[in-house]
């Protein structure tokens, strides 16, 4: 494993490359990183960097927006199959629709989506910023997208706003139901339960904290408790541990895994930086148009 490490290193020297890493990805990934982040912290970093390459370990949708923002830096994906699936669970034929029913309205797509959809939207979000963003916003009426049950933790903490929900979702967070969290309470009844917001209204009520990976991490480490129930993918076990080796986590059911995620190897990313592969290329026009909702979510989070 170290020689690997190694090599890796090396490849980053010759490349003047850094490495960006989701929480949800394999641990011995983000132990090779140079940035672990949600997704939010990793496009702020991603506007920052001096590097001439990103190697991009997460998904797709990731991948596009370090190029979107990166447009003269190469941007690598590691494994350019990797997918999210709810990045594309939205129609712009009702985008279109929403915004000829509602004049007063603003397009929030969060950025768990693709370069196609931001396109449409006005503003991007991710889920440590949506409630602060859509709360700021001129517009009465709000059609959130892709994910479901994030607009809906967004409008229950917004009421003021007409929230107009999609039907999308992300399917490890939609896995996690309320009997499972009781279950674990039941041989764990010290610790607090600490969910992502992608997760359904019924498990959200049930927790003692809700919020963003990377402000899971920061509860968990600020709180005085001891023990913790966290009901998001099972990667960010790793950071929650580093962090916190004082601390106990247990997952939900086993643990949440995306598979896209999860495909992400140190073989990969070695391979990447060395055969010049999985190489993101976005088209100029496509890259402007995803660009402006993406730069209006960073200004608005300033």
């Amino acid at each position: 494993m170290d020689s690997i490490y190694q090599e890796i290193e090396a490849l980053k020297k010759e490349h003047n490359a850094v490495i960006l890493a989701h929480y949800y990805v394999p641990e011995d990934v983000q132990a090779c990183a140079d940035y672990i982040g949600d997704s939010f912290y990793l496009s702020k970093v991603a506007t920052r960097l001096e590097a001439d390459m990103i190697v991009f370990a997460g998904v797709a949708f990731m991948g596009e927006s370090a190029k979107i923002l990166n447009p003269s830096r190469t941007v690598l994906l590691p494994e350019p199959a990797a997918d999210c699936p709810m990045a594309h669970m939205a129609d712009p034929a009702k985008i279109r629709a929403m915004r000829e029913q509602y004049e007063d309205l603003a397009v929030v797509c969060y950025i768990n989506s693709t370069a196609e959809l931001k396109k449409y939207a006005d503003i991007c979000v991710t889920s440590a910023n949506a409630v602060k963003i859509v709360r700021e916003l001129p517009n009465k009426n709000i059609f959130f997208i892709p994910d479901e049950n994030l607009g809906s933790y967004v409008a229950a903490q917004v009421p003021e706003k007409n929230i107009i929900l999609n039907d999308g979702y992300c399917y490890v967070h939609k896995e996690v139901v309320p009997e499972q969290i009781l279950k674990v309470k039941e041989l764990h009844p010290d610790a607090e339960v600490l969910v992502h917001p992608e997760c359904p209204a019924a498990v959200l009520e049930l927790a003692d904290f809700v919020g963003s990976t990377s402000a899971i991490i920061q509860y968990a480490s600020d709180s005085p408790k001891r023990e913790f129930i966290i009901g998001t993918e099972n990667g960010v076990m790793y950071e929650l541990r580093e962090k916190n080796p004082d601390k106990l986590f247990y997952p939900v059911a086993g643990g949440q895994s995306c598979a896209g995620m999860k495909s992400i190897t140190l073989a990969k990313i070695r391979d990447c930086m060395k055969n010049h592969t999985g190489e993101v290329t976005v088209e100029e026009d496509l890259r402007e148009e995803a660009n402006r909702p993406l730069v209006h979510m960073l200004e608005a989070s300033k």
